[in-house]
C-alpha cells in the first residue's frame, strides 16, 4: 500500500473516491452530505429531543447533561474513531454513535436517545439534509433560468432553422430547432427556460411539502413516549410540536411506521430526477448546435478541445451534463423500487441503497446545475452561420406560402401542391447529388404555372416573415415582466452574490 512520504500515512489516492465530490459538485453540497455533517445532525437531534423532554417535565435530564451535549455537537475525528470501534462491537451504527456521544458528554450518557428508536435520528436527519439540499439547489437553478432568459431576449429576433425529426422545419428565433420552417434563436432558449421553470416549481413544491418524522417510537405508535409521559398523549403531541419548531418544520407526518414513508423519498426524487431529463435534452440540443457550428459553449483561451486534433472545440461541458443527467434519471427508478420493497412497518433493505441514492441524487443535481450555469452564462452564438443555413433552406420553406397565395388567386390547392412538390424534389436532387446551391426559386421563376406569384417571390424570401410570433412569445415569457422572471425573482438576491460556476475538467 502506498503511503505519504512525509508522515507514512495512507495516501487518499489508494482508495476509491467518488468523482461527484472530487470533481463535479459544489463544496457546499459535498459538505452537507459529509459524514461529519450527518452525524453532527444526529447529535443535534439528540440534544433537541432531550431539551424538549426536559421542558415537558422529564426531570431525569439534568441541565449539566444538556450543557455537555451542546458543547460536543460537532463530531470530531476522535469521535469517529470511537464510533468505529464501538460499531465493531455492537454491529449497530446508531448505538455506536450514542456511546461515542456519551463519552464526549458523560453527564448525558444515560439519557441520550431516551424513548427514541434509531430512525429518530436517521430519518429526521435525512429529512433535514434533503430540505437543506433543496434549498441549495433552488437559487442555482433559478440562476440558469435567468441566464437563458437573457440569452432568449438577446437573440429573440434572429431567425434560425427549426427542426422536427432533426430535419429542418420552420424558422424560430434563438438557437435553431427544425417540418421545413423557421424559428428564432431566442425562442429555443425560452423553451429550455420553461422546462427548467417546471423543474423549479416541482422542486419548490416538494421542498415546501417536507415534514418532520418527529418522535414516533419504534413502529410509529409513540408507545415509548406515552410510557415516559405517564400515558399523557397530549405530551407526545407537544413533544413533536417542540421538535418541529426547533428544526424549522411546519409539522410532522401524521402517520409513520418505524420510518417516515419512503413515498416521501420518491416524491423528492420525481422532482429532482426530472431535472436530469430536462438537462439532458438541453445539453443534447447544444451539442447538435455545436456540431452545426451555430453555437458553442464558452471556451477558455488555454482550453484544449482534443489531445490529437488541436483545432477542435468539443462541447465537453454539455457532454458531461448529458452523462451526469443519465445517472440522475436512473435514481428515480431505484427510489421507487425502495418504496415498493418496504414490507409492513419497515424492512432494512432500504438502508444501504438510500445511503447511496439520496446523497448522490443531490450531488448529481448540483453538478448538473453547475454545468448548465457554466454553459448558459456566456454561450456563444454565430449569427452568420445561422443565417447561411437559413438561406440554404429558405427556398423550401417558402413553398407553403406559395401554395396559399396561388390558392388565393384561384388555383387548386392540390394542383399547386403537386407542382411545387415536383420542383422541390428536383432542386433537392441537385443539392444532394451534385453539391450545387439550392435553385428552387430559379425553377419557380422558369415555370409558367407560378407566374401569378413571380412578382411576390422577392418579398417572400425574407426570413423574418417566417418566425411567426416568436418575438412576442419570448418577451412574454422571458422579458422583465415575464413568467420566468417572476419565478426567478425570489432567488435573485442569492444567486447574484455568486459568480458563474467554474468547472473542473
Amino acid at each position: 500500500m502506498a503511503t505519504d512520504g512525509k508522515n507514512g500515512t495512507q495516501s487518499p489516492y489508494d482508495t476509491y473516491q467518488t468523482c461527484l465530490t472530487a470533481r463535479y459538485c459544489s463544496p457546499e453540497m459535498a459538505r452537507l452530505f459529509s459524514q461529519r455533517s450527518r452525524h453532527s445532525q444526529w447529535r443535534r437531534l439528540w440534544l433537541l429531543l432531550a431539551e424538549s423532554e426536559k421542558e415537558l417535565g422529564i426531570d431525569v435530564i439534568s441541565s449539566e447533561a444538556l450543557e455537555q451535549m451542546k458543547q460536543h455537537l460537532e463530531v470530531t475525528d476522535q469521535d469517529f474513531e470511537v464510533a468505529r470501534a464501538e460499531e465493531k462491537i455492537r454491529r449497530h451504527d446508531v448505538m455506536a454513535h450514542v456511546h461515542a456521544f456519551g463519552m464526549a458528554a458523560p453527564a448525558a450518557a444515560g439519557i441520550i436517545h431516551y424513548g427514541a428508536t434509531s430512525c429518530f435520528v436517521t430519518d429526521n436527519a435525512e429529512l433535514i439534509l434533503m430540505r437543506d439540499a433543496l434549498d441549495l439547489l433552488l437559487p442555482k437553478l433559478a440562476k440558469v433560468v435567468s441566464n437563458l432568459c437573457k440569452l432568449a431576449m438577446e437573440w429573440k429576433k434572429t431567425p434560425t432553422l427549426a427542426y422536427t425529426h432533426l430535419q429542418p422545419a420552420q424558422l424560430i428565433t434563438g438557437i435553431p430547432t427544425a417540418r421545413l420552417r423557421f424559428g428564432c434563436v431566442g425562442k429555443r432558449a425560452a423553451q429550455w427556460a420553461q422546462d427548467l421553470v417546471f423543474d423549479l416549481e416541482s422542486i419548490e413544491h416538494v421542498r415546501n411539502g417536507l415534514l418532520l418524522r418527529g418522535a414516533q417510537g419504534t413502529t410509529g405508535t409513540q408507545a415509548s413516549f406515552l410510557e415516559i409521559f405517564n400515558n399523557d398523549g397530549s405530551k407526545c403531541d407537544e413533544l413533536n410540536g417542540l421538535l418541529c419548531k426547533k428544526t424549522g418544520f411546519p409539522a410532522c407526518y401524521q402517520v409513520s411506521t418505524q420510518t417516515y414513508t419512503r413515498k416521501v423519498d420518491l416524491l423528492v426524487a420525481n422532482a429532482v430526477c426530472g431535472l436530469g431529463a430536462t438537462a439532458q435534452k438541453i445539453a443534447g440540443d447544444i451539442r447538435h448546435l455545436a456540431s452545426w457550428q451555430e453555437a458553442e459553449e464558452p471556451f477558455e483561451a488555454t482550453q484544449v478541445g482534443s489531445s490529437a486534433m488541436a483545432f477542435k472545440r468539443n462541447p465537453m461541458r454539455s457532454e458531461r451534463i448529458s452523462s451526469l443527467a443519465r445517472e440522475l434519471v436512473s435514481k428515480q427508478a431505484t427510489t421507487a423500487n425502495t418504496l415498493a420493497a418496504q414490507w409492513m412497518e419497515r424492512s432494512l433493505d432500504d438502508s444501504a441503497v438510500r445511503r447511496i441514492d439520496l446523497p448522490e441524487m443531490f450531488l448529481l443535481a448540483d453538478a448538473i446545475i453547475g454545468g448548465l450555469d457554466n454553459v448558459t452564462d456566456g454561450m456563444v452564438i454565430y449569427p452568420q452561420v445561422i443565417a447561411s443555413r437559413v438561406q440554404e433552406q429558405l427556398p423550401f420553406i417558402i413553398t407553403e406560402t406559395i401554395i396559399m397565395r396561388l390558392v388565393a388567386k384561384g388555383a387548386s390547392r392540390q394542383e399547386a401542391h403537386e407542382e411545387i412538390r415536383l420542383l422541390s424534389h428536383q432542386a433537392a436532387r441537385v443539392v444532394k447529388c451534385e453539391g450545387k446551391p439550392n435553385d428552387l426559386v430559379d425553377r419557380i421563376r422558369a415555370t409558367k404555372y407560378f407566374q401569378p406569384i413571380w412578382a411576390e417571390l422577392d418579398d417572400m424570401l425574407k426570413p423574418d416573415l417566417y418566425i411567426g410570433r416568436s418575438v412576442a412569445i419570448v418577451e412574454r415569457y422571458c422579458g422583465p415582466e415575464g413568467t420566468a422572471e417572476k419565478k426567478v425573482q425570489p432567488y435573485r438576491a442569492v444567486f447574484e452574490k455568486s459568480s458563474t460556476t467554474e468547472l473542473n475538467v
